[in-house]
């Protein structure tokens, strides 16, 4: 395989992907160090001066998954390089990766993965004619005629595909429908987590970049929403590349493609693969040197900017009174025909679903603590409870559990809205709002841990305890209610922004952008840095649809089906020493009040949680781009395959899928040292999930999940409704 992307990728072309990278990264790092001083100003200017919202009700965990793992279990991967299907066992470790392993007994012992998968800018597919549908359009003129073999054949009826439009493609298949929907809310929590790469908490280096991304792409014309903006930095940057680069390759080394159809298109992404891989290194290379270089200046800037601050936010005023004056009624003519008239249906698709998720995510927080808390009083006290609070604790990351709540985003469509404002897609709101949801629930989840663990030292028995937890159950529902509305209106008034300023922009820029180089002689030299024209002009253009969105929210709030407080209502923090109750150390159910008179060795701990069948864990460690293979041994040939240009033939599907699922649990070691250089493998049926807690990194420990029967009697308690006010 490698010698056929080699006679595509010779040399030359090689020479030119690499000078086509230079260029555009080169665009691209003069635009980042233009916006890395804007952005410098903005939050030294920010930290000056202050600024913030209402007060958050909930608490927020520092370190939500700290030592923990997400998920774990078999499944079957497609192996491309001897095109067989295999049993691998997958982990889900604490920054949402996907790890392979040859066996679940290779993982135990700590033996290097097979594959590291990074899912970020991946699509979630559970059908092979989604599949082949995605292929045949990525590579035009080149599809099987009917009758010829396809591309993939899955060998049972529930396949798990993960497609990118650059990079390699991964292919997994499970034995039940259950079982296939489990690793898609697994699959799909892993590519929402990836593809929200960038780190919010950096008030400097995140605006920066992403306001680069928007500048180089407006000054190629291009508008509205972008579906690649994903992953971390070095991946966007790959995908705006490839974004320019892969439709002239297409066009060069497409026809001379040789073979039928499906290998046409195996060896098409082979190529792009091969491609991405080589922009990504480049990409990588130069993005560090930018911000290398901007760090180093960035003490001189912000000795500037401290020094001389009011005279700079004076000349920006000045600039922006001026653009103003000239923008503004173009502006305002171009909002009241084309944008205020549709606000209100906006708004409208956005606010149905989202409340329904975070409503359901209401729900789902309040049924937990529920059985939990008839489950603590009927099964023994303080020691279950400490079982089921260690589950609890990482609610917000179970994948399957969080997944109705999710599913509730994907009822948003924008209609034909969506092709009038140049939205290619909503995915980047669907996210957005369920990233809003899992932040939400852990908040909750936390909050409610905190009071708890301050109540137990006054209780007396299972009646106090009872009483306490639903006491305490209700006062974070309303917390939470608060919060939901804050943080839902804010993700409002941003989608909307999201959507309209970019279609401003595009219908001013024929009569206002060619103007704008006038204003530069307003601005002193010496604060060229600090103030660009066009961000002022963005800035003029926003506040005059501004006004608008903020109405149409603020009407939207008295609207009681949504759920959301007004304005005008302030919830003063009724725990003033709740906050700080959250800046103690975390809580450790297991260690706190398991009883035991000494700690376990961590050896015994370690042996111990790698018996488990399923694990669920998250963290901030950074992944490569896709997959990667890790360096080692190709995958060994079974005694009597055949030579390896022979395709060998498929297996005798399910029989032998399960047949292999047999020898997997009789825990054969033999290859789990064998290492493969390319490609993933998949598994088969595997136990339902569980969270984890107090486990070392590397370590899980079982929780079961919580229950309502093995003949323990649960009284029914009814959710309070989400009120739009308390």
């Amino acid at each position: 395989m490698g010698d056929v992307v080699s006679t595509h990728l010779d040399e030359g072309r090689r020479q030119h992907i690499a000078e086509k990278t230079g260029k555009v990264l080169g665009e691209f790092c003069r635009c980042y160090k233009e916006q890395f001083g804007v952005a410098l100003f903005n939050s030294v200017r920010y930290e000056i001066e202050g600024a913030g919202g209402p007060q958050a009700q909930l608490l927020h965990r520092k370190v939500p998954l700290e030592d923990h793992v997400i998920y774990s279990g078999n499944i079957f991967q497609y192996i491309e390089e001897n095109k067989k299907w295999r049993n691998r066992f997958c982990v889900v470790p604490h920054n949402y990766g996907l790890v392979l392993y040859e066996n679940k007994l290779a993982y135990e012992r700590e033996l290097p993965p097979r594959v590291l998968v990074n899912s970020a800018g991946y699509k979630v597919l559970t059908s092979v004619e989604q599949y082949l549908e995605l292929v045949n359009h990525s590579l035009p003129g080149v599809t099987p005629k009917s009758g010829h073999s396809p591309i993939l054949k899955c060998p049972t009826d529930f396949p798990l595909i993960l497609w990118h439009p650059y990079a390699r493609h991964y292919y997994f298949c499970v034995m039940t429908g259950k079982e296939q929907e489990k690793w898609r809310a697994v699959f799909q929590d892993c590519v929402r987590h990836c593809n929200n790469g960038i780190s919010e908490d950096s008030r400097v280096e995140a605006p920066a970049f992403t306001d680069a991304i928007r500048m180089y792409r407006q000054s190629k014309e291009q508008y509205g929403t972008w579906d690649m903006l994903c992953g971390n930095e070095t991946q966007v940057l790959s995908n705006l590349v490839m974004e320019e680069l892969l439709p002239e390759l297409r066009s060069t080394i497409g026809p001379r493609l040789k073979g039928k159809a499906p290998e046409r298109q195996r060896t098409w992404i082979q190529v792009s693969d091969a491609v991405y891989r080589m922009v990504y290194e480049l990409a990588k290379a130069q993005y560090d040197a930018a911000v290398a270089g901007c760090e180093q200046e960035r003490p001189q800037l912000e000795s500037t900017i401290r020094t001389d601050m009011d005279q700079i936010i004076t000349s920006k005023e000045h600039l922006a009174s001026k653009i103003r004056a000239f923008v503004l009624p173009k502006a305002e003519v171009c909002v009241r025909n084309h944008v205020q008239p549709y606000i209100s249906s906006i708004l409208e698709a956005l606010m149905t679903p989202t409340s329904q998720g975070f409503a359901e995510a209401r729900e789902v927080f309040f049924k937990e603590v529920t059985d939990m808390n008839m489950n603590v009083v009927n099964e023994g006290g303080l020691e279950k409870l400490v079982e089921y609070m260690e589950k609890l604790s990482h609610l917000a990351f179970h994948p399957v559990k969080m997944q109705s709540c999710y599913e509730k985003m994907d009822q948003l469509k924008l209609e034909g809205l969506q092709q009038r404002f140049d939205v290619s897609s909503t995915s980047v709101f669907k996210q957005r709002a369920q990233i809003h949801m899992r932040q939400q629930m852990d908040d909750a989840v936390y909050t409610f841990e905190t009071l708890l663990h301050q109540e137990l030292g006054k209780l007396q028995g299972k009646d106090d305890l009872c009483k306490s937890i639903q006491r305490i159950l209700e006062r974070v529902l309303k917390k939470f209610d608060y919060d939901s509305s804050t943080v839902r209106k804010k993700f409002f008034r941003e989608a909307l922004l999201q959507i309209t300023i970019p279609f401003l922009l595009k219908k001013l820029a024929p009569t206002c952008k060619g103007e704008l180089a006038k204003f530069q002689e307003l601005i002193f030299e010496d604060f060229a840095s600090f103030i660009l024209v066009e961000n002022t002009y963005e800035e003029v253009v926003l506040q005059s649809v501004m006004k608008d969105i903020m109405q149409a929210v603020k009407e939207a709030a008295v609207q009681r089906k949504h759920n959301l407080y007004r304005d005008s209502m302030v919830m003063h923090n009724s725990d003033p020493n709740l906050h700080l109750l959250g800046e103690g150390l975390p809580i450790d159910w297991s260690e706190e009040y398991s009883g035991q008179p000494e700690a376990e060795p961590a050896a015994e701990k370690r042996r111990r949680a790698k018996q488990v069948v399923s694990v669920i864990q998250d963290d901030e460690g950074a992944l490569p781009y896709g997959a990667e293979a890790l360096p080692g041994s190709p995958e060994p040939q079974e005694p009597g395959q055949a030579h390896p240009g022979v395709p060998p033939s498929p297996p005798d599907a399910v029989k032998e899928i399960r047949d292999a699922l047999a020898q997997e649990s009789l825990g054969d070691g033999t290859g789990a040292q064998e290492r493969l250089t390319n490609g993933t493998e998949g598994s088969g049926a595997s136990e339902e999930g569980v969270l984890l807690a107090g486990a070392a990194p590397g370590d899980v420990t079982l929780q079961g999940p919580a229950r309502d029967g093995d003949g323990v009697h649960c009284a029914t308690v009814a959710s309070p409704a989400p009120g739009a006010e308390n």
